[in-house]
């Protein structure tokens, strides 16, 4: 059993396609195809269902999966050990990312980790569920790292790496009678349209967890997933939004209140799969985002 088939295997479990494993390994689609064979003839039992319309795991397939990756990790760690040895990181980093990351200069930290790591290979994808399902590709061993705003308990099978955080303020339209107030109580704002990213997203986890705890209900009528336009649906009329301080910075024809009896804690952390030690590359990456928010 070799490494490669390994990772054939895995990348076809993942993406349940085998056109577009492929694509994720840089291989010909019939080389994945004839290295999963081989290794089904090698272990003596089909590994995967090829005769529905997606590529589905077998019972063996599933049983081997977990182990599989396993076997690819302590590869990889093995590799990184070597590579720290010899004074330079190697491989490949995949990085997922929020649809929206201002709490934090991102092009700025990758530009930077790229300079001090120029064998490293990053791989970044925005992921657009949110941070729910970034902590889902962390689990499946689809990324090693992603950067997620989690409020409340830590998802099971996760560690997180505190960076930052925003407090979520009150946008409404300048001609709203909240507008001349400088602060508001959260039970008055009962009743109102709300403009919000859709459930999965942190701010909005942030947005329900604090409504919850004050027993006040709450209508989302428009759901962005772009924070950083919220603004615009609030300033034509559409709703009122809890939007982080970093998106008001230049906030026109709106009015900004704070919510002064709610926590509205924005957080933004580095999340990896618990249960075994980063890879070096991971690491650095760990270590080079605390520089850029100390």
């Amino acid at each position: 059993m070799e490494l490669r088939q390994l990772a054939c295997f895995v990348a076809v479990a993942d993406e349940a396609n085998f056109t577009r494993a492929a694509a994720r390994l840089h291989i010909v689609q019939s080389a994945v195809s004839s290295t999963v064979k081989s290794l089904e003839r090698e272990l003596g039992t089909q590994l995967l269902d090829r005769n529905s319309k997606r590529v589905l795991l077998t019972d063996a397939g599933a049983a081997l999966l977990p182990r599989a990756r396993a076997a690819l990790l302590a590869a990889q760690e093995a590799a990184d050990a070597v590579a720290e040895v010899r004074g330079g990181l190697r491989g490949t980093l995949r990085l997922g990312t929020l649809t929206s990351v201002r709490l934090l200069d991102l092009p700025a930290l990758l530009g930077e980790f790229h300079r001090r790591h120029p064998g490293v290979l990053l791989q970044t994808s925005a992921e657009p569920s949110g941070s729910q399902g970034l902590v889902a590709a962390l689990l499946d061993r689809q990324l090693d790292l992603a950067f997620v705003s989690l409020p409340g308990p830590c998802p099971a099978g996760i560690s997180l790496t505190g960076l930052t955080s925003s407090v979520l303020d009150l946008v409404v339209p300048a001609d709203h009678p909240l507008a001349g107030r400088g602060s508001v109580s959260i039970a008055e704002l009962t009743g109102l349209d709300f403009v919000d990213s859709p459930v999965g997203y942190g701010n909005r986890a942030v947005a329900d967890r604090a409504f919850a705890a004050a027993s006040v209900p709450r209508r989302v009528t428009v759901e962005n997933t772009d924070v950083a336009t919220g603004v615009d649906y609030v300033r034509h009329g559409l709703g009122v939004a809890l939007l982080p301080r970093f998106a008001l910075r230049e906030a026109e024809d709106v009015a900004v209140l704070t919510v002064r009896d709610a926590d509205l804690t924005w957080p933004l952390s580095l999340a990896a799969p618990s249960g075994h030690r980063p890879g070096a590359a991971a690491r650095a990456m760990i270590a080079l985002a605390r520089e850029y928010v100390t």
